[in-house]
């Protein structure tokens, strides 16, 4: 008998009438609605004005949403294409099944449009949001909790999950919960970001760039201890290669970036009345150039027609 474990909910949606209400649904909510907060707490405090970081999350979440998605689907393509599998499950996000990696490659994307469009430096907004993004991804990882899902290794651990779904191959058991490993990793990341930030003011993606690699840092040793389906290259897990790929290109950059660009940006929003100011500015000068040229050309006529007077008195 068992002392002490982590139970798993019954079960993970609540119908509300005809209206399910599903726990992973509502922790990527959640997660969503913490990054943006903080995220734009941070953009004030370096400047930036109140509301930017939500006007660009609009961008970003739904390019980050289907990234995700579709990093997920092809990585494991056998669980939906394969003989027996219906296709049409690719498109049922809220059963689980988000990679982080393209949900960041893809999210940023949505982001430099975003930027783009407002005339903002991405790297600033990627510093601004990147311990906002660790903490919803500590808060969606509860949403595995929900679906029974991955989890790792058999333990007798008092801290043990207790799966009880057979659903989809899963053996009732008690495993590493490896949901609750990566959720209390990625709130030490977003800590030791909000650190280092303000000890070594970090600026032109730094920042972000620590997060990155110490995300993949904890999420390599966590892959490892994960024993739902995945593709194996040379005996690791995909995810594993992927994540020691990010951290060396996180670190090279972090290292390339101080030498070329250091220090922090000093404006990373203009402000939109002193912007107006300087257009206005300009089209004054443009305008008293107009002027000053159509005075030279009057001078000139008038010019002109005193040395036409002149040689018809002569003549």
């Amino acid at each position: 008998m068992e002392l002490a474990y982590i139970p798993s909910p019954s079960r993970g949606v609540i119908h509300l009438g005809p209206i399910p209400l599903r726990g992973y649904a509502f922790c990527i909510i959640i997660g969503v609605f913490v990054a943006v907060w903080l995220g734009g707490r941070r953009w004030v405090a370096r400047g930036g004005r109140a509301g930017t970081v939500a006007d660009i999350s609009v961008w970003a979440v739904p390019f980050g949403l289907v990234g995700g998605r579709l990093y997920h689907v092809i990585t494991d393509y056998q669980l939906y294409f394969s003989e027996g599998r219906d296709w049409v499950d690719a498109f049922k996000i809220w059963e689980g099944g988000l990679g982080i990696w393209g949900a960041i490659a893809f999210g940023a994307l949505g982001a430099w449009i975003g930027c783009r469009r407002r005339g903002l430096p991405l790297p600033a907004y990627a510093d601004a949001v990147a311990p906002g993004i660790a903490l919803a991804q500590a808060i969606g990882r509860w949403g595995n909790w929900f679906n029974q899902e991955l989890y790792g290794r058999e333990t007798d651990l008092p801290w043990a999950l207790h799966i009880t779904s057979t659903a989809d191959g899963r053996v009732p058991g008690y495993y590493h919960p490896t949901f609750l490993y990566e959720s209390l990793w990625c709130i030490g990341v977003a800590v030791l970001v909000i650190w280092a930030d303000r000890r070594f003011k970090l600026g032109h993606g730094r920042a972000f760039a620590l997060y990155v690699a110490s995300y993949c840092v904890g999420r390599f040793w966590i892959e490892y201890m994960r024993v739902d389906e995945a593709h194996h290259i040379l005996g690791l897990r995909l995810n594993n290669w992927t994540a020691l790929l990010l951290f060396l290109l996180a670190v090279a950059y972090i290292v390339v970036s101080a030498k070329k660009r250091p220090g922090r940006e000093e404006i990373i929003e203009p402000d939109p009345e002193a912007v107006a100011d300087a257009d206005a500015d300009a089209s004054g000068g443009s305008a008293d150039g107009d002027d000053a040229a159509d005075d030279d050309v009057k001078d000139k006529a008038e010019a002109e027609a005193e040395s036409e007077s002149g040689s018809a008195k002569k003549t």
